[in-house]
């Protein structure tokens, strides 16, 4: 599994302040991911990439670089942080579920003003990838210079923007954005087809798993939407977190003028940051697999089977109503499925959830879910909801 990060600004910020210097990192998550599980490759160490727009006078496209260098060991990647900013910027670092290592499949991707990247990955894939492939346009197959999920992920949300009638080849919209509620539809469409391919693959053929996990994000340079997503009534999705305030403050430490100066370190400290809120705007928001301080104050975790939009600085999530949306407060859920795929999972209250209710389902405590919505969780609905809304 990948591990992302998200910054949308009112005003630039130095990439560093994200990528390199907090305490947790996206560069440190790149080799010490603390809700990663996976101890046979525990290291997002298959390439990384980071993508941010620079002056409209440049153009409307995104500046993209990528390398299939471990992000920790990656001595550009330290040069160019330091010396860049930009107020709408995407980081990716890989480990790679499929396509092999090459910067062609290093995230994000591009297309003219659109920018897009995923953590998590497509079940059936080798079923579901022939499916795919025929449903895209002549234009958006030919696209695709890579060989992972995500990227025909990608090709696929283009192609859905191209079928509701709207050209991701438009220029003005390219310079103008396409707008939140377009990106939006686009992407849920995408997760739609997805589940429809899936549900295509004869029962003979399901010899691997066919859930998927579907944490997408992308943008047009000026509105951003992103999801957490499962496919299946009774798991979890991979983590995803937001901060959101007026803005990214680093800590200095106190200094004492009777302390004598002490020898630099070999290697720089980790810096402490935290999100400053002075009042109740938005002006810095950041979306993040991990949280990049632990601060707990500092983050929320995003609900399962949501979308998250940003649009003008202002945050709106929203529920994804699908199959396996259920509107029981007191739903349940397992990490036991992210786990596998070697990732822990958190609750609402940020504590790390371990996979009993999936025990619970496959044993008839619960619903295994209708094509209607997902069955209800066979608890006491008051009682749950309390317990998933508390805060510690």
């Amino acid at each position: 599994m990948c591990r992302f990060l998200v910054y949308k600004g009112k005003d630039e910020i130095l990439l560093s302040k994200l990528i390199l210097d907090p305490s947790h990192s996206i560069l440190t998550q790149s080799y010490d991911s603390r809700l990663r599980l996976d101890r046979r490759r525990p290291h997002n160490g298959d390439g990384f990439g980071v993508g941010y727009y620079t002056s409209p006078a440049l153009g409307p496209e995104p500046c993209i670089f990528t390398s299939t260098i471990p992000a920790w060991n990656c001595i550009n990647l330290s040069r160019l942080a330091s010396k860049t900013t930009s107020s709408l910027i995407f980081a990716h670092v890989r480990a790679t579920t499929e396509g092999n290592l090459s910067d062609s499949n290093c995230h994000p991707f591009r297309y003219r003003s659109l920018m897009f990247m995923h953590n998590g990955g497509i079940g059936g894939w080798k079923h579901v990838k022939r499916r795919l492939a025929v449903s895209l346009s002549e234009q958006w197959f030919v696209n695709v210079q890579g060989s992972t999920d995500s990227e025909w992920a990608f090709a696929l949300f283009l192609d859905s923007m191209e079928r509701a009638g709207v050209s991701p080849d438009d220029e003005r919209a390219a310079s103008e954005g396409f707008g939140h509620i377009v990106l939006r539809k686009a992407l849920l469409k995408t997760i739609e087809r997805i589940n429809a391919f899936i549900a295509e693959i004869p029962e003979a053929l399901r010899t691997e798993d066919t859930r998927s996990l579907l944490n997408f994000a992308v943008t047009d340079g000026h509105s951003v939407v992103c999801t957490r997503y499962v496919s299946s009534c009774t798991d979890e999705a991979a983590s995803l977190f937001f901060s959101s305030g007026t803005s990214w403050l680093e800590d200095l430490p106190a200094s004492s003028p009777s302390a004598s100066p002490s020898p630099p370190p070999s290697d720089p400290p980790a810096k402490t940051f935290r999100m400053a809120r002075l009042d109740k705007s938005s002006s810095t928001i950041l979306i993040s697999s991990e949280p990049l301080t632990f601060d707990r104050d500092n983050w929320v975790t995003v609900p399962t089977n949501s979308v998250l939009t940003i649009h003008d600085q202002t945050l709106m999530i929203h529920p994804v109503r699908d199959q396996f949306y259920s509107a029981n407060p007191a739903h349940e859920r397992s990490a036991k499925f992210a786990e596998t795929k070697g990732q822990m999972v958190t609750g609402p209250d940020k504590s790390v959830l371990i996979g009993e209710v999936g025990n619970k389902a496959q044993n008839g405590q619960l619903s295994p879910g209708r094509a209607g919505g997902c069955g209800d969780a066979k608890v006491d609905v008051v009682s749950g909801a309390i317990r998933r809304l508390r805060v510690e």
